[in-house]
């Protein structure tokens, strides 16, 4: 009994202790994309005002391969103790079961939710020189030559790939999936008129529609950006309901301490509603996601009920 008692006292004063004095050293996040994709940007936007506010540095690392996967099951296997925390999203928590016949690690039993990040909306953009200048322009020309629009994605499962198959389905047409290796290469070629048409992140294409190298038709999420409020939603060109749309989000290793948790869920809501924060993110057309840990944890699994249907209704599979 008194070991038992030992045991429980040591653990009551290593959770007050971690409340107190978390934290001791610099804290990595996890990103699982390349330096300059939606991920990385809005993850390095607030983590300079995160680690003024809890004293240490936090620090990007940049870990890609498998859509985000790599990043998430490290992130998984660390030790649970709030110093190495994973930016994920949409990709490796809510399509990666649908899409791989194993994972590597469990999206909802091997996390902890931390806190919410950001929605990115995806931009329907075209070359300025192809012949559909409109969204009801490029649905009639794809009805009139059935597969052969050409439409770029970041890969095979990836966000803009399910986002175009559900507006696909939703028009009713054929068109013709190029998958690359990522998002900045299928933008390359877009602008150099080897593809037609594609979703991409605002944070992405925004600065070639204002450049006059895109053409813009419409916009993914559910409501106009403020940061091309002139761009309507599908929704509004004769799809109601239609939306589509990547979120960021950061986990934590299961077991974590809920002290630990509720500090970091604390001060990068802080660093979210900071107007520098709040400002970047609306010149970028990316919105904060600011949820406690239990709102995002209910959110994870709403968002593994609706778009595990999208995946199954593209046929996607990434093994």
């Amino acid at each position: 009994m008194r070991a038992i008692l030992g045991l429980v006292l040591l653990l009551l004063s290593s959770a007050a202790f971690a409340q107190t004095n978390y934290p001791e050293t610099t804290v990595r996040i996890l990103v699982g994309f390349p330096p300059g994709t939606a991920p990385d940007v809005v993850a390095r936007a607030m983590s300079d005002k995160l680690g003024a506010s809890l004293g240490k540095p936090v620090v990007i690392e940049n870990i890609t391969g498998a859509n985000g996967n790599i990043a998430c099951d490290r992130a998984a296997k660390s030790p649970p103790d709030g110093y190495t925390l994973v930016m994920c999203g949409n990709g490796s928590l809510i399509f990666g079961p649908s899409l791989y016949s194993k994972l590597p690690y469990d999206p909802v039993k091997d996390f902890v939710p931390v806190a919410g990040i950001a929605t990115v909306p995806l931009i329907l953009v075209t070359n300025p020189g192809f012949q559909a200048g409109s969204l009801k322009e490029l649905v009639a020309l794809a009805k009139a030559q059935p597969g052969k629009v050409d439409y770029a994605s970041g890969g095979i499962g990836v966000t803009n790939h399910l986002v175009m198959e559900m507006f696909r389905s939703a028009a009713g047409v054929q068109l013709n999936h190029v998958p690359y290796k990522g998002g900045p290469p299928a933008v390359t070629d877009l602008i150099g008129g080897q593809i037609n048409v594609m979703f991409e992140t605002s944070v992405a294409v925004l600065p070639f529609v204002r450049q006059g190298k895109l053409r813009a038709l419409a916009v993914s999420s559910a409501r106009r950006i403020a940061a091309a409020p002139e761009l309507p939603t599908v929704a509004e060109l004769g799809y109601p309901g239609f939306s589509g749309v990547p979120w960021v989000a950061i986990m934590a290793p299961a077991h974590t301490p809920a002290a630990v948790v509720a500090k970091l869920n604390g001060e990068i809501n802080k660093a979210l509603q900071s107007k520098e924060t709040r400002d970047y993110f609306t010149s970028q057309g990316v919105e904060p996601m600011v949820m406690t840990p239990d709102e995002l944890g209910g959110f994870v699994k709403s968002e593994i009920a609706k778009w595990t249907r999208a995946v199954k209704d593209s046929g996607a599979k990434a093994d």
